[in-house]
């Protein structure tokens, strides 16, 4: 009823606004009607409570099962494992909108208008929403947050107002951004592309956005800014030059790099790999393109990868071969934590909740020592069918769950070491004096030719691939 009665005192505002302002109304950048100083000061979740660990025996569904947050598992506190992070985008903006489909969702802190006020409540419920969910952690993009104007000045005027109250509500609490980023990507100007737009003008505005994103990212706090490249790539070589375009993200990369450490901003630059979509070819098509090119344009030192589970599989991998290559190579960053649909084919952005595919990320998570300064963003939304504000809570309950309980598992499987003695005997072989001659990379081929026609055929040796699915699965 209050939501109703909310959204028709909107509705009259709306209409009022179409014609002369009202005294306490002032219309937004769009037109839409937005409340002034007396703007609504309730609570947004009203019927919710803050969540609390109550164990695997609960039938709660607003409760932690497995995630507690201060029990202490190998050496370090769970939250401090998992640092998790509520994406705004999708939990704030997120109105069930799809190709073939309008909006289903009406929240409480919306009217439908793109408006300052309206975004003001946005950040009011984001931070409630924080504070019942137990998470200290937030991310964004510069125009999900405040509203874009009608030129850069005031885009940026908005942005520094927003992010003034978020300021304010942040006073006392611990939550800060994980991470911020500019959305490049929505706009038209972006239709070819940021970075590696053919018009130079585009570029420069690309630039001054980003520039004032991890402006607003320091200011907050952020730990770390990211780069996710949306339309940083091509739809056909036949008017594209490939290596102009390369040539001129690597600068934008490396201005980007230059300008963090005069703003004197500590944090993180993450690089976050996507095949295709919306970009038929992306740049960042995986970790490894991705790690390639920040290694051939001498940027590996100024950045990090963010990863996504879906995006993994939309290029053909697992989330765990994606985490497990950036972090051999001292690249892993943070995760966007999410999963897709097998049966759909695009990137569907729905919470992670297998419990499997927890247990193997958390597998290399562990072994990397954590993901701080990066952490878990739940970049991942409701259902289009799920319409009620409950489903917000029982989406990102179920999603820490399912992570928790794969720390829960990876932690035991690496104590008890059943899987990693069947993969060091696999090896075993290296640690004879041959072996350590090949890894220490003192011996040619002339010497191993002499090695192998003295020994004779190797013998044939079984990989034990059902062996180390019975063990892993077993912890899960």
């Amino acid at each position: 009823m209050k939501t109703l009665l909310f959204s028709l005192v909107m509705l009259g505002a709306i209409l009022s606004c179409s014609g002369q302002r009202v005294a306490d109304m002032t219309c937004g950048v769009d037109g839409g009607a937005i409340t002034g100083t007396k703007d609504w000061e309730g609570e947004f979740f009203p019927n919710i409570s803050y969540i609390k660990y109550e164990g695997p025996s609960s039938h709660n569904p607003l409760a932690y099962k497995y995630y507690n947050a201060d029990e202490v598992i190998l050496g370090k506190k769970m939250k401090d494992w998992l640092r998790f992070s509520v994406a705004f985008w999708h939990t704030f903006r997120g109105d069930g909108g799809d190709p073939f489909g309008s909006a289903t969702k009406m929240w409480p802190w919306d009217d439908g208008s793109n408006s300052l006020a309206v975004a003001a409540r946005r950040m009011r419920a984001n931070f409630e929403f924080l504070k019942k969910l137990g998470v200290e952690k937030w991310c964004f993009h510069d125009r999900d947050i405040a509203p874009e104007g009608s030129t850069l000045e005031e885009s940026n005027a908005n942005l520094d107002y927003i992010a003034s109250i978020a300021e304010k509500l942040q006073e006392g609490t611990n939550i800060r951004p994980l991470w911020g980023t500019a959305q490049l990507f929505k706009h038209p100007r972006f239709m070819h592309g940021a970075a590696t737009s053919p018009d130079v003008r585009v570029y420069a505005y690309a630039a001054a956005q980003v520039k004032k994103a991890i402006e607003v990212t320091k200011r907050l706090g952020g730990e770390n800014y990211v780069f996710w490249g949306g339309r940083e790539g091509y739809q056909t070589l036949l008017n594209t030059d490939l290596k102009k375009e390369l040539d001129h993200m690597a600068s934008f990369l490396h201005s980007a790099a230059e300008y963090k450490k005069k703003l004197g901003f500590q944090g993180n630059l993450l690089l976050e790999p996507k095949p295709q979509e919306p970009t038929k070819h992306q740049y960042d098509w995986d970790a490894a393109t991705t790690m390639g090119f920040l290694k051939n344009y001498g940027l590996s030192e100024e950045y990090k990868l963010n990863l996504e589970c879906n995006h993994a599989t939309l290029s053909g991998h697992s989330c765990h071969h994606e985490l497990e290559t950036a972090r051999i190579n001292g690249m892993l960053g943070s995760v966007d934590a999410n999963t897709g649909d097998a049966q759909t084919g695009w990137d569907t952005d729905q919470f992670l909740t297998d419990v499997s595919e927890a247990t193997l990320v958390m597998l290399s998570v562990i072994k990397n020592g954590g993901l701080a300064p990066g952490g878990f963003n739940f970049d991942a939304k409701l259902r289009r069918e799920s319409v009620d504000v409950e489903d917000l809570f029982i989406a990102h309950i179920s999603g820490m769950d399912t992570i928790a309980r794969g720390l829960r598992n990876a932690a035991k499987l690496l104590e008890e070491g059943r899987l990693t003695k069947l993969v060091e005997d696999r090896y075993a072989s290296f640690n004879s004096p041959l072996g350590k001659l090949i890894e220490e990379g003192k011996v040619g081929f002339e010497e191993l030719e002499k090695h192998a026609l003295e020994a004779g055929e190797p013998p044939i040796v079984s990989g034990k691939q059902e062996l180390a699915e019975m063990i892993f699965y077993s912890y899960v």
